[in-house]
């Protein structure tokens, strides 16, 4: 062990170098830390980690009218997590406070003075004033995020679900069990299902995205012509559908196109149809009526994008083209394409990464029917992978595989997104376009 005999005793007790050197805003600081990481293990902790890697054994049951109660799971699971995480903090703490210590060992004796409390104080504000605004925000995050998505994660290797809810049954772990029922092609597997869903959820991504990006930038390219009037109120009008809640407007356009809605009623009426149109019953047609009713959504917002990013298109480029005896059409397949898709390539790798966890237009227009007799496990055949989690969550309280199917969704995500951002033109090739 390095140090002398105050930084060899910080290593049980933290803080006692400091303390022992007058630096005392420090050295409480660590000594609070380990206190109440003490305190925490013996009234929590311990008794959480000592049953997390069976999740419990004792389920809460009656005796007679008495009720004995048992172990939690879910709890277990939980504070289980927590508790793993304080440790690492507690960790991280205990090597900061030995390295501190180590450091003001070598200023001493190299006949420096230590920094007083009162600079020390001082410099929570000043240098040191980025740790001291981040520290609220970044507890936060961990509990609030990084928390919930570790326990999602563990979640998927245990079998909770409606027939293991705690505190009366318990779920335990069960290893690679999960993954392997959801990519098995047996009859209990749910491999099958879960391709198609992956399937149409890339193939309403890629649709979602692009058709939605180029009506947009066509609309507000036609607009753009000097040619055309009243440009204000065109892009008002565009822009209202955005004003209006999307769910409202969901809702609303899902009522007319169901059988007995007002499109059907109208034609109906008209006699050009002799029986309703099954939109929300055929399941080609239902992904192709999602689809149409997207870009109904979408392009506003791509025709503003679209908008501020063709007027800073330098016209002398157009110009230099028209001189060299260029077409409309080249003019817009060699200057205006690549400049948009320069420009917007991030901002259509992040559409397209929304539109695949679209549950939105998804579940307010069908709830992701119509139910297919070739899906299990209450996949509709125009659910994406996330409705799909959604409705094994709430409705079929199979939390296990709700789990599974979500890191499934953060891998086919980071792998798209891994694969499509190193080849963006703005990443690859940014200095040489400009």
């Amino acid at each position: 062990m390095k140090g002398d005999a105050k930084t060899k005793i910080s290593f049980l007790i933290m803080g006692f170098g400091q303390i022992l050197r007058g630096q005392w805003v420090k050295g409480i600081a660590f000594l609070l830390s380990e206190i109440l990481f003490i305190v925490y293990m013996a009234r929590f902790g311990v008794s959480y980690i000592s049953k997390f890697s069976t999740l419990g054994t004792v389920e809460t049951h009656k005796e007679g009218r008495k009720t004995i109660y048992g172990d939690n799971s879910f709890l277990i699971l939980l504070f289980g997590i927590l508790t793993l995480i304080v440790i690492a903090v507690f960790l991280l703490l205990w090597y900061l406070n030995i390295k501190d210590n180590l450091r003001q060992e070598e200023l001493i004796k190299a006949g420096k003075h230590l920094p007083t409390n009162r600079m020390v104080l001082r410099s929570l504000f000043d240098e040191n004033f980025d740790k001291t605004l981040l520290a609220l925000p970044v507890s936060g995050i961990f509990l609030f995020t990084v928390l919930p998505i570790i326990f999602m994660i563990c979640v998927a290797f245990t079998n909770y679900d409606a027939k293991h809810q705690a505190p009366t049954n318990l779920f335990t772990w069960v290893g690679l069990d999960n993954f392997k029922n959801l990519l098995s092609f047996g009859s209990q597997g749910m491999a099958p299902t879960f391709f198609k869903v992956l399937g149409w959820t890339l193939v309403w991504a890629f649709f979602a995205t692009f058709i939605d990006y180029f009506l947009g930038l066509a609309v507000a390219m036609l607009i753009n012509k000097k040619e055309i009037r009243f440009k204000k109120l065109w892009r008002t009008i565009l822009v209202l559908t955005i004003a209006v809640p999307q769910f409202v407007s969901l809702l609303y356009i899902m009522k007319m196109f169901a059988n007995d809605g007002l499109i059907n009623g109208y034609l109906l009426k008209w006699g050009w149809i002799s029986a309703p149109i099954p939109f929300w019953v055929d399941p080609m047609l239902a992904r192709i009526t999602i689809i149409v009713v997207n870009i109904w959504i979408g392009i506003p917002y791509m025709m503003l994008i679209a908008t501020g990013l063709l007027m800073n298109i330098p016209s002398d480029l157009y110009e230099s083209a028209r001189v060299d005896g260029a077409t409309a059409g080249q003019a817009f397949f060699h200057i205006t394409l690549p400049y948009m898709l320069f420009v917007t390539g991030p901002f259509l790798l992040t559409q397209f990464t929304n539109n695949l966890n679209n549950f939105n237009v998804i579940y307010l227009l069908t709830q992701g029917r119509p139910q297919s007799i070739n899906l299990s496990n209450n996949a509709g055949s125009t659910d994406l992978l996330v409705t799909w989690l959604y409705k094994m969550t709430v409705n079929d309280t199979n939390y296990r595989m709700a789990a599974v199917v979500g890191i499934m969704v953060f891998i086919v995500t980071a792998v798209v997104t891994m694969v499509v951002y190193n080849r963006l033109p703005s990443v690859r090739d940014e200095e040489g376009f400009q």
